[in-house]
């Protein structure tokens, strides 16, 4: 099979499309004929060398994927079978003709939505879900401040915390608000030209916002905590802003306010499982309802894995780009 390869750490240049082993499923796993893969940010900095995959995960960058299963190793459970037309998240190796994954990890394609567009649900389902909903507990009639509401994860966020009956903030450069209100989002926020923390104030009547869904780390987190509201709750998911940064605790006590920190790649096999079934059980309904939808800014061959790259690192998308195998271009 083919598959994208990375020939040393550096730019997009360094994405090669060239041919390697088959997969072959190992007991408990699946293997999947790849229709589409999505880029995320993490592949990136895996391509950069900083984001390594953990052991035993392909190689190759990918952290989602849809497709056909191809072949069903020894002790799966779930009733897969070989045809059925799937999505999942992944370790690693989504950019390939095929990959072999946990069947925990794998996801029936929702009813409703294009096979490759499936691509780009599972890793934004799994993440915003587990940390907007598992561990902050965003309920109904509450706010979500959502960072970076242009990603794959914020157009994601947006619509469900909209779904969920939150009132839904996001920052984002101003030439994707109108996209974003169109999601669900009620209040969009230019970073460049606006302090979020007083926008946030001053659209919940100086109260804060009860959960931040935050990108950006080190360089927000003495504004995400301003933002709070009493009992509010911070869920980090990326250091794009840096990682280090100093904590105020008195400010984080005085609201009884709480931070989270979370990856999802590195977690063991059986939390990402639960964290899929629950996904499967609570969020595949919205997405077959059209309450929630994948947003694809755009659709490249695999084989132009680099121009993807180039297209995410610039940051003028909206939503995900995939990568579609020679079978669903």
């Amino acid at each position: 099979m083919y598959a994208v390869t990375i020939t040393q750490p550096g730019g997009p240049e360094v994405l090669s499309w060239r041919e390697v082993p088959d997969p072959v499923p190992g007991p408990g796993e699946v293997l999947i004929e790849v229709s589409a893969s999505a880029v995320n940010r993490a592949d990136l900095l895996q391509r950069m060398g900083r984001y390594d995959p953990p052991p035993g995960a392909p190689p190759y960058p990918g952290l989602e994927c849809s497709g056909r299963v191809a072949a069903v190793g020894s002790e799966v459970k779930g009733g897969w079978r070989a045809g059925d037309e799937v999505c999942a998240l992944l370790a690693g190796g989504g950019y390939a003709e095929k990959v072999a994954v946990p069947a925990g990890q794998v996801l029936p394609a929702p009813r409703g939505v294009d096979l490759a567009d499936a691509a780009g649900l599972p890793e934004v389902a799994c993440t915003v879900w587990s940390n907007v909903v598992e561990i902050a507990g965003l309920r109904s009639g509450e706010t979500l401040l959502v960072h970076g509401g242009g990603s794959g994860i914020g157009t994601f966020a947006i619509q469900l915390g909209r779904a969920l009956g939150a009132r839904v903030l996001t920052t984002a450069r101003a030439g994707k608000h109108d996209a974003l209100r169109a999601l669900g989002a009620d209040v969009t926020i230019d970073y460049l030209t606006e302090d979020f923390v007083a926008a946030a104030r001053k659209v919940t009547g100086n109260r804060g916002v009860d959960v931040i869904l935050d990108i950006m780390g080190a360089a927000y987190l003495a504004r995400n905590i301003d933002a709070l509201a009493p009992n509010g709750r911070l869920a980090i998911i990326s250091a794009q802003g840096g990682s280090k940064a100093e904590l105020n605790l008195t400010a984080l006590m005085a609201k009884r306010g709480s931070i989270s920190a979370t990856t999802l790649r590195a977690r063991p096999l059986e939390e990402k499982a639960e964290i899929v079934r629950h996904v499967r059980e609570q969020v595949w309904p919205l997405v077959e309802s059209g309450a929630v939808r994948p947003v694809i800014d755009r659709r490249l061959p695999m084989a132009e894995a680099a121009q993807a790259h180039r297209i995410v690192g610039e940051n003028e998308h909206i939503g995900k780009v995939l990568l579609l195998s020679a079978g669903s271009q």
